[in-house]
Formats: C-alpha cells, structure tokens, sequence
C-alpha cells in the first residue's frame, strides 16, 4: 500500500514537473511580440533579429548538444535533410509573425499566431482524409469568434488593425503549423537537443536568405530583387547580436524547444496544448506592460473565449484514457 502511495506521489510529481516545462516553453513564446516591438523601437530591422536570434540559437542548441549527448546520436543524411527542410517553416514563422508586429500591436499579432489550433485540427482531417467532428467544428467556430473579438475589430478601437499585419500574422499561423506538423513526425528516436539543434540550422538558412535579399544586397551592392515593402536600406547593424537578438534568441529558439519536448511527453498532446495556451494572455500582458498597449475587455473577452475552445477541441485528450491512447 506504502509503494501504491508513494509511486501515485512520484506520478503526481512528474505530471506538475511536465505542466511546469509546457507553461515556462509556452510563456517564452508569449514574451517574443513584446521584445521585437522594443527592438523595433531601437531602430533594428526584422533581418537583423531573426539572423541575430538563430544565430545565438544554433549556438546555444550546439553547444548543449556537445555537453548532453553523451553517445552521440547522430540522424542519418536523409533524417539531417528532413529535419532541415521541416526548420525552415519554423523560421518563417518568426519572419512573418514579426513583420506582422511592424503593423499592428504584439497583443494583435499573438492572436493571429494562436490560429494553429484551428489550423491544426484542419491538417489533421486532410492527412488522415476524416471530417472533425462535431465538436471540434464548433470549437473552431468559437476560435474564429474570440479571434474576431481579440483582434479589437469591433469596440475600444479608433481603427482596424493594419491588413498587412493581419496577413502576415495569418501566414505565420500557417508556418508555424506546416512546423509543428512535420517536425512531430521526423527523427522522432534522437535526442530533443539534436533535432532542435538541426532544424534550427534549417531556420538559419532561410533568415540568412531573407537578410541578404532584403538589406545586404540592397544596401552594399546597389540589388533590389524583392519588393520595396520589405527593402531595408541601411548598414547591418551587428549591435543586436548583444542586444534583442540574444534576448529573442533565448525566448525563441532556446528555452521553448527544450521546455516542450521536455513537457509535453509528460503532460499528453491534449493537456499541453491547453497548458501552452497561457502563450496568449502571458504575451497580451507583457505587451500591456512593456509597451503600454491598451486592451480592451472586449479583446479580454475574446480570449477568453479563445482558451475555452482550445479546450473544448481537446478536451477527450485531458482524461487518462485520451492520455494513454496518445502515448500509444
């Protein structure tokens, strides 16, 4: 009986150890919006944070790597391609949620990037060729309805958010699921340091593409090959490698890919995707405080909503049943 009890104890442990790393990855992620905005504000450019943040993220990922991986698990040529290849959404991501933030508030953009729960249940039908159910239909009905409030469309705004931020922060919605899709079906018997360690190389490639095509070529050999939209005309200032895109880096491509490998094995696909939501009210809040910018109850109110159809899409996943079956 003694052992019954203290193996539940250690169980119960091990459960809040996994919600802790879910929530701390997740929070990471909330904080990003806010720490582009100010960098924005310190006259950075988009290229110069994304190549500073997977910069210093290749680097920490490595040279955790070297530290930890004590048998030196290795993909093969083909997983290595893979993993790359499936890295290269991820940097997307970053690229199009943080032009979204150039247009419209962080507490804005964190809403659109939030649509891959929808998004997500969406894939899933296509892949296994089923119709979501009923419940799930309603619940991204819900998702579509906060989102609608969340963005501020309606009330306590002067005016609509910027449809180019919108956009933007609609594609990284769908990167940023086209990632989480293909990178949790890929090499999954490695280490959580590797793969992240290799995809981000993946991420790296793209960022390094988008900053000589957007700022090093326009400004030191005179080529404008990409819309003027994205053309950022002045010297590549590497201050920011010491600045914001260590910071973005730690809260974007380091803590969060450790903290939810680490939890979400733990904690199950339906408990961790309602646990990573605080992501929403986390980045909404640090935005209010760090950048002063008003949120209405309305927007309040639509993520609010938005938090109860995550868990109403997931919530057969949060039973011990739904749990067993997903670890199967």
């Amino acid at each position: 009986m003694l052992g019954h009890t203290e193996n539940q104890k250690s169980q119960s442990n091990n459960m809040l150890l996994g919600i802790l790393f879910v929530a701390i990855g997740a929070s990471s992620y909330g904080m990003l919006s806010t720490f582009v905005k100010l960098a924005y504000k310190t006259g950075f450019t988009t290229a110069e944070v994304t190549v500073a943040q997977f910069s210093w993220g290749l680097l920490l990922l490595s040279a955790l790597n070297y530290f930890t991986n004590k048998d030196h698990s290795s993909p093969t040529r083909s997983e290595t391609l893979k993993l790359i290849v499936a890295g290269m959404p991820l940097a997307l991501t970053s690229l199009f949620y943080y032009l979204s933030v150039k247009y419209i508030d962080a507490s804005v953009a964190v809403v659109l990037l939030m649509q891959v729960v929808w998004i997500g249940v969406v894939i899933e039908a296509l892949v296994v060729k089923r119709l979501p159910s009923l419940l799930r239909i309603l619940g991204i009905l819900f998702v579509l309805f906060g989102t609608f409030l969340a963005t501020n469309t309606i009330g306590g705004s002067t005016k609509s958010p910027d449809p180019r931020g919108v956009f933007f922060g609609c594609l990284s919605a769908l990167s940023f699921s086209a990632s989480l899709f293909s990178s949790s079906r890929i090499a999954l018997h490695l280490p959580a340091v590797k793969r992240s360690q290799t995809m981000i190389l993946g991420g790296f490639l793209i960022v390094l593409m988008f900053a000589f095509l957007t700022q090093v070529l326009p400004q030191y050999f005179n080529l404008f090959l990409v819309p003027d939209e994205f053309i950022q005309n002045q010297p590549f200032h590497l201050q920011t490698f010491i600045s914001y895109g260590f910071i973005v880096a730690l809260f974007g491509t380091f803590i969060p890919p450790l903290m939810l490998n680490k939890g979400f094995p733990i904690v199950g696909v339906g408990l961790g995707s309602i646990i990573s939501s605080i992501e929403l009210p986390c980045a909404m809040t640090i935005a209010y405080i760090l950048l002063g910018e008003h949120i209405s109850q309305i927007q309040w109110l639509g993520v609010v909503i938005i938090l109860a159809a995550i868990v109403l899409i997931n919530y057969r996943l949060i039973l011990p049943r739904g749990r067993a079956k997903t670890a199967e």
